[in-house]
């Protein structure tokens, strides 16, 4: 198989028997500074993201205001799509053993000027080195200068599994690895690889003023950052020497942070935005009615559940957990949460991901026995429990609260009594990093098409200080996870990840609640916009009639 028509299989794995794993960039050479369209789109989005420096989060508040706006990657995914294509790097070899990949990089891509930052120099293999070390070596300077974790780093393994990034010449970068590592290339499409500068760094770390890249972003993407004021706006411009040509479609891009979705929607109705995130499904009918506005939609690539901190009693406990699990009325909550724009989910990954087990089942919802298991645990009683409730709307849960509430009523039939907590959502999500929760309603969109971002990522060991929210470290799910993920033969990795499910199921460390329909109302004006299938949103090739 060539490499380009590789570039498209279904899987979307680089076999590592392939010598040459190289990809095309036809049509993506460097291009000069362009004119842009004097327009200025907005859009409408539903939180303040914590911060701009994506490889910190797993969120997409995050990604969609730093990943894909200021950043590229080596390898990006299609737009739209999930397929894999050129981003940084123009082409790659994969050795035979799998275990090392040696990126060929584009030339003449140009890092941003901004008011904080003038570049001297053009991107190179300085820059990979750089994001990479950071990420990779505690004793690197700058990450000891801004000592942040890295949880998508760790959680996919990554941390452990590579031995060494060398620069060969200035365009040339070779990774190695302990590991055969299946979706490697997959991984590192997603928004925690993106490629920072290496001269910016420098400048920061001399300045003493490390923990600025937070805050003032640079990169090479189709967007300069220009300014950023919590809980208001977002505001960025065109990027004229972004080196995919035809991409930046507007000279301004504001991200007017609006919390409520039905404000969002009144805002977008009087023109206010053109892009809105996640309407409630309640005003997806009103939506679909209004001849000035357009409603893309596509089967929702995430999941939303309910975690149960492993770590903490009483929910330590199997039979504790499976209590939990079944006394929860699954389908009263998909009714009138999702309002039906939702399915009930079973597994911890959704039905459209390869590799899902068609045959597990959940348990029967009976309050009896859950009572019962309770019993046997030594809680006749019931006990207290706090549940978080997230603050925001998300694809996978459109009304935490809510859902928080129904679960508050099912839980007390079988004596447990709970008290509902929210934070704010950066907080909510540190401190859930952290484990300070007993349970608490979270949820996830895929990142990169492969089984492993869900096993591995929500319930794997190297995940329990990042996204693992359930702290669910338990080897004989580990050592399947590890074993789909060391291996490229597709029928060797589904049978792990089927048995892996198959375990999940029995020890219930988190109960899946629903997959969602994904609605993404925008103004009829609005051009070349694509729903992102691993949720943010993204405005390349995006523009205004």
């Amino acid at each position: 198989m060539t490499v380009s028509r590789l570039l498209f299989a279904v899987r979307h794995i680089c076999l590592p028997a392939l010598s040459a794993c190289a990809a095309l960039s036809a049509g993506l050479a460097p291009a000069g500074a362009a004119t842009l369209p004097d327009k200025t789109l907005v859009f409408c989005s539903e939180g303040s993201p914590a911060g701009f420096d994506t490889a910190q989060y797993t969120t997409s508040v995050e990604f969609s205001a730093g990943s894909y706006t200021v950043y590229n990657r080596l390898i990006e995914f299609a737009h739209g799509s999930t397929d894999i294509e050129p981003g940084l790097a123009d082409k790659w070899d994969v050795s035979p053993d799998g275990l090392t990949y040696t990126f060929h990089l584009r030339r003449g891509v140009k890092f941003q000027t901004t008011p904080f930052f003038k570049p001297t120099r053009e991107f190179n293999a300085d820059d990979v080195v750089f994001t990479y070390q950071r990420m990779l070596d505690p004793e690197q300077p700058f990450r000891k200068a801004y000592p942040v974790p890295f949880p998508y780093f760790s959680d996919l393994g990554l941390a452990r599994n590579i031995t060494k990034i060398e620069k060969l010449d200035p365009y040339t970068v070779r990774f190695t690895l302990k590991e055969v590592d299946a979706p490697f290339l997959q991984q590192i499409a997603m928004p925690f690889a993106s490629i920072l500068s290496a001269e910016y760094g420098d400048q920061l770390l001399k300045a003493g003023k490390a923990s600025d890249i937070n805050q003032y972003p640079v990169g090479t993407g189709p967007f300069i950052f220009r300014s950023y004021t919590k809980d208001d706006s977002i505001r960025f411009d065109g990027n004229p020497d972004y080196w995919k040509p035809g991409v930046v479609r507007v000279s301004k891009l504001i991200f007017a942070i609006t919390v409520d979705p039905a404000v969002r929607l009144q805002k977008l109705k009087r023109g206010e935005c053109q892009v809105m995130a996640y309407p409630r499904p309640a005003d997806i009918p009103a939506v679909k009615a209004d001849a000035s506005l357009a409603m893309p939609s596509q089967v929702g690539f995430n999941l939303g559940y309910i975690a149960y901190n492993n770590t903490k009693k009483p929910l330590d406990n199997l039979l504790v957990r499976r209590a939990l699990d079944m006394s929860i009325n699954k389908k009263a909550i998909i009714d009138s949460v999702y309002q039906g724009a939702g399915q009930a989910a079973t597994n911890p990954m959704p039905p459209t991901q390869w590799g899902y087990d068609k045959n597990l089942k959940d348990a029967p919802y009976d309050v009896d026995k859950a009572k019962a298991l309770l019993k046997q645990a030594g809680y006749p009683d019931g006990f207290d429990l706090t549940l978080w409730a997230m603050p925001v709307q998300r694809p996978y849960n459109p009304n935490a609260r809510l859902m928080a509430e129904m679960l508050q009523a099912d839980w007390a039939k079988i004596g447990v009594k709970v008290k509902i907590a929210t934070y704010e959502w950066g907080e909510y999500i540190r401190r859930g990093h952290s484990g300070e929760h007993e349970a608490m309603l979270i949820g996830w969109t895929g990142d990169y098409g492969d089984p492993d971002n869900w096993l591995g990522a929500l319930l794997g060991c190297d995940a329990v200080n990042g996204s693992n929210f359930s702290k669910w470290c338990y080897k004989p799910y580990d050592d399947l996870i590890r074993k789909g993920r060391g291996t490229t033969d597709l029928a060797e990795r589904t049978k792990a990840y089927t048995e892996a499910q198959e375990v999940f199921k029995d020890q219930v460390p988190f109960t899946p609640i629903a997959h969602s329909t994904v609605y993404q109302p925008i103004s009829k004006n609005v051009t070349g916009f694509k729903i992102d299938p691993f949720g943010p949103t993204q405005f390349m090739n995006v523009g205004l009639k």
